[in-house]
């Protein structure tokens, strides 16, 4: 069972930054995929970011130029720095990381973002 452990999360104002990390307790560069969802409750869970195993990555079109995934494989830990936050932005970020050979998903326990002036 992969464990992931999710970090980062908070209140800011619209405008404002967060970076929230996600660590896991497996080799992440041997996964297939690790990213983001986020989700308001009442509503699907949205795939905001994933960055698949060679580095290449992909965002959701409301987030593209202001969202960044990144990735340290030493740390085993997976990055998503959020600039320019909005309103709408408001959710819960879970963590997901993809297991090359099962092609599972495993999922962090979620972190809040709430945007707000």
């Amino acid at each position: 069972q992969v464990q992931l452990v999710e970090s980062g999360g908070g209140l800011v104002q619209p405008g404002d930054s967060l970076r929230l990390s996600c660590t896991a307790s497996v080799n992440i560069a041997s996964g297939n995929a690790m990213g983001w969802y986020r989700q308001v409750p009442g509503n699907e869970r949205e795939l905001v970011a994933r960055m698949l195993r060679f580095g290449s990555t992909s965002y959701v079109d409301s987030v593209k130029g202001r969202f960044t995934i990144s990735r340290d494989n030493a740390k085993n830990t997976v990055y998503l720095q959020m600039n320019g936050l909005r309103p709408e932005d408001t959710a819960v970020y879970y963590c997901y990381y993809q297991d090359r050979i099962t092609m599972n998903l495993s999922w962090g326990q979620g972190t809040h973002v709430f945007v707000s002036s």
